[in-house]
């Protein structure tokens, strides 16, 4: 009988954050407060990991009302008939010297699919002082939104554009260990 662990992300202590270039001068900072995932490992390799994430897209907050309204409308997120931005990892390299992995999967927005890859930094594991074990990883990335169509903009007097495309991807997560699933059922069914 085989066992997987399963982990739980603690909301309290992790974030999902982005920014991109405003004006071609300064950047624009941003955080979805609303995701969870399902993150499994065998023991507690996380090489093994099974992770996908789901983030609800109308939590999108910058700290501007109307810009944050504008980012869920049809020209960017369309958070009417595209609830939620998922992540499916695919592939997780080997720990480097720096304790650093590469990460592969899907990222979907507005429904459209596209390979990434991510860099992960694992934190460490250890037991916090109410007995519980956690781990932590900072996961960085820059994605292109025109991959995903989101290609609204619009042009400067002075030249250039006021939304830069490269997206710089931040996520600070920290996640605790929920004890083991077994996995009999799931092996039996794979080999029906």
């Amino acid at each position: 009988m085989t066992k997987k662990t399963k982990w739980s992300i603690d909301q309290a202590h992790s974030d999902i954050t982005f920014k991109v270039r405003h004006l071609m001068i300064a950047h624009v900072k941003g955080s979805f407060k609303t995701f969870d995932a399902n993150i499994y490992t065998y023991g507690k390799d996380f090489a093994t990991a099974e992770i996908d994430v789901w983030i609800d897209a109308s939590s999108i907050t910058t700290g501007d009302t109307d810009r944050d309204e504008h980012l869920k409308a049809l020209d960017f997120l369309d958070v009417k008939n595209h609830k939620q931005i998922t992540f499916v990892a695919s592939t997780i390299g080997k720990m480097d010297e720096k304790n650093m992995h590469e990460l592969w999967g899907e990222l979907t927005i507005v429904g459209i699919k596209q390979n990434v890859k991510l860099d992960v930094e694992f934190g460490g594991l250890l037991k916090d002082p109410w007995g519980n074990e956690r781990a932590g990883f900072s996961v960085t990335g820059k994605i292109k939104r025109a991959d995903w169509g989101l290609t609204w903009n619009t042009a400067l007097e002075t030249g250039g554009i006021m939304v830069g495309d490269d997206i710089a991807i931040t996520c600070d997560i920290e996640v605790t260990n929920v004890g083991f699933e077994d996995l009999k059922m799931e092996l039996d069914n794979a080999k029906e």
